[in-house]
């Protein structure tokens, strides 16, 4: 990457650590979709940036909060998102060189999935789902975590309808995002390696991570939380429908 990509990448991430500080989510999305739709690099390597950085948010926010972690749950969900994840990263790896417009468009696929499943409120359940569904749903975000480093939209959407404190709910799901991006990148240093570039452009976004955080609770935007949500909804399904129509023609 050039410095002048770099310097764009990082804005991203600023853009999307922004948008995640406020709302919750929103940050792997966000930087993943708009960078590949810039084409700032490719699919694989700003999956991997996004994955370090999470993994050392993660580090510093979880080890106080494990004990609201309902372990039954997670660990469930944790079985079917371990595997899928190493089969997401050697399907990325295949479609990068193999189908680039396929890949292009199920990450836009994805992504407006993503925006559309976080405008809607999910009802909460008054009994819990069967464990069977949380192995379910874990290996469809191992997969997608795996494949784009986006995780997210499939669990978040079933944990918050069922029966459980938000604390419970915040935390497990931190767990569950670490597990996928740690997998995923344990299995990339194994087999091929973490090139030096990927770990220095991580290295340079950690600091704008903890930055744009700190402004973003300083200086939240003019907004109700609503509009804030719709705001992003709609950030989400244009980057993914400019992905999806921008790799017709490739698939076509």
């Amino acid at each position: 990457m050039t410095l002048t990509s770099i310097a764009v990448l990082l804005g991203v991430i600023a853009v999307g650590t922004y948008f995640q500080t406020v709302t919750g989510f929103g940050l792997a999305m966000i930087v993943i979709g708009l960078a590949s739709s810039m084409e700032l690099t490719s699919v694989p390597f700003i999956a991997t940036v996004v994955s370090l950085v999470s993994l050392v948010n993660t580090a510093v926010a979880l080890p106080r909060h494990m004990h609201h972690i309902d372990w039954r749950l997670t660990n469930t969900t944790l079985l079917g998102i371990v595997p899928s994840s190493v089969i997401g990263v050697i399907l990325l790896n295949y479609l990068n060189t193999q189908a680039t417009s396929v890949l292009e468009f199920l990450l836009g696929a994805v992504i407006v999935y993503s925006g559309v499943s976080f405008a809607l409120n999910p009802r909460q359940r008054k009994d819990e789902s069967p464990l069977r569904s949380f192995f379910g749903v874990g290996f469809i975000a191992g997969l997608c975590g795996g494949l784009f480093g986006i995780p997210g939209p499939p669990v978040i959407f079933h944990l918050y309808r069922q029966p459980l404190e938000l604390m419970a709910i915040r935390n497990m799901l931190l767990l569950m995002f670490a597990s996928t991006a740690f997998t995923r990148t344990l299995y990339e240093a194994i087999t091929v390696g973490l090139p030096k570039e990927t770990l220095t452009v991580s290295a340079m976004a950690i600091p704008v991570v903890a930055v744009m955080t700190l402004f973003a609770q300083r200086f939240p935007p003019p907004f109700s939380a609503k509009s804030m949500r719709r705001l992003t909804f709609i950030t989400l399904v244009i980057i993914g429908l400019g992905l999806m129509v921008g790799s017709f023609s490739g698939l076509w």
